[in-house]
C-alpha cells in the first residue's frame, strides 16, 4: 500500500510538471536557453523529449514499474545537476520551466529536484501490499482531486498566455502611411481602370480593391488565399497587380513594397484607404476604413445641403 500511494503521488507530480510546460510551450522552450540551448528548433525538440519522458515515466510508475522509478530518479537528478551550475554562476531567478514557464532557477528548485530524485530512488524499496476497496476508492478520489487542481492551474496559465499574446499582437490594422502610395482622397484612374475592368459605374460594387504583389515575396504567397477569398465577394472588385507584369500601375501609384492594398470608390476611383498588410485581418481593415471614409464623404455634401436649407 505505501508503494502504491507514493507511486501515484509521484506520478501525479510528474504529470503536473508536464502539463504546466505544455500550458505555455513557447515560453517553456525559450527557458531552455538558461541551460545553453539557444536554437529555437533545438529548444522545441528538447522540450518535447522532456515532456514525453515525464509522461512516460509517470504512467509506468503509476503501474508499479521499479525501472521507471529509477528512471524518474535519474531524470530529477539530471534536473538538479543542470540547475546547480546556473545557480553557482549567479543566475538565480533565470527561467527553468521545471514546473511551467514561470518556474525559475533557485535554491528551492535545486532542493526540490534533489528531493524528488531521492523519492523516486526510494520508491522501489517501499513495501507493497493489498488494500481494501475503500482504501483504493479514497486513493482514487485523492488522485482525481490532484488532477483537477493541476488541470485548473494549467487552464489559468493558458488563459493568461492567450491574454498576453493578444496584447502583444495589438490591433489588426494595416499600416497606412500618408506619404506612401497614391494620395488619399484623390482619384487614381489607372488603378480604377484595372480594378473595375472598364465597367462604367460599376453597378453592384461597393468598393474596388487593388492588391500589389511580387512573385518572389513569401508573405505575398501567404496572403494570396485571403485575397482570393475576398475576390469571390460579389460586391468587391479585386485585382492583383504584379510588380513586373503591372510595373506601370506600381509606378503610377508609387507603391512602396508588397503586399500592399489600395481601396477605391467604384464611382470615381477616389483612393479611400491604403496600406501594407500581412494577413486577412489587416486586409479587411483596409476595406473597413474605406467604407467608413466613403460614408463620411457622402454624408458631407448632404450635411452641408441640410445646413444651407436651415
Amino acid at each position: 500500500m505505501p508503494h502504491d500511494v507514493a507511486g501515484l503521488l509521484l506520478a501525479a507530480i510528474l504529470t503536473a510538471a508536464a502539463g504546466m510546460k505544455l500550458a505555455a510551450p513557447r515560453r517553456s522552450a525559450r527557458a531552455l536557453a538558461t541551460f545553453g540551448v539557444h536554437r529555437p528548433a533545438a529548444q522545441a525538440v528538447l522540450l518535447a523529449v522532456v515532456v514525453a519522458a515525464e509522461i512516460a515515466i509517470a504512467v509506468l510508475v503509476a503501474l508499479g514499474s521499479d525501472a521507471a522509478a529509477y528512471a524518474g530518479a535519474a531524470l530529477m537528478a539530471l534536473f538538479a545537476a543542470a540547475q546547480a551550475p546556473v545557480l553557482a554562476r549567479g543566475r538565480r531567478g533565470a527561467p527553468c520551466a521545471c514546473f511551467g514557464a514561470r518556474s525559475t532557477v533557485g535554491p528551492w528548485a535545486v532542493a526540490r529536484a534533489a528531493a524528488l530524485a531521492a523519492a523516486f530512488a526510494v520508491l522501489p524499496l517501499l513495501p507493497r501490499g493489498s488494500a481494501s476497496t475503500e482504501a483504493w476508492l479514497a486513493l482514487g478520489l485523492g488522485v482525481c482531486a490532484l488532477a483537477i487542481a493541476g488541470l485548473a492551474v494549467a487552464v489559468v496559465a493558458l488563459a493568461r498566455e492567450i491574454g498576453v499574446l493578444r496584447l502583444a499582437l495589438g490591433p489588426q490594422q494595416a499600416l497606412e502611411i500618408p506619404d506612401e502610395g497614391p494620395p488619399l482622397g484623390a482619384p487614381s484612374p489607372v488603378l480604377a481602370a484595372r480594378a473595375l475592368g472598364g465597367r462604367d459605374g460599376a453597378p453592384g460594387v461597393r468598393l474596388a480593391l487593388a492588391v500589389f504583389s511580387s512573385e518572389g515575396c513569401r508573405l505575398c504567397q501567404a496572403v494570396a488565399p485571403a485575397v482570393a477569398m475576398l475576390a469571390r465577394e460579389p460586391d468587391l472588385a479585386v485585382v492583383v497587380l504584379d510588380e513586373v507584369r503591372d510595373a506601370d500601375a506600381w509606378t503610377a501609384a508609387a507603391i512602396p513594397g508588397s503586399p500592399y492594398a489600395v481601396a477605391l470608390h467604384p464611382g470615381d476611383g477616389t483612393v479611400l484607404a491604403k496600406g501594407t498588410f500581412n494577413g486577412l485581418g489587416q486586409l479587411e481593415s483596409v476595406l473597413a476604413t474605406a467604407e467608413r471614409r466613403a460614408v463620411q464623404r457622402d454624408a458631407g455634401p448632404a450635411a452641408e445641403a441640410v445646413a444651407a436649407r436651415g
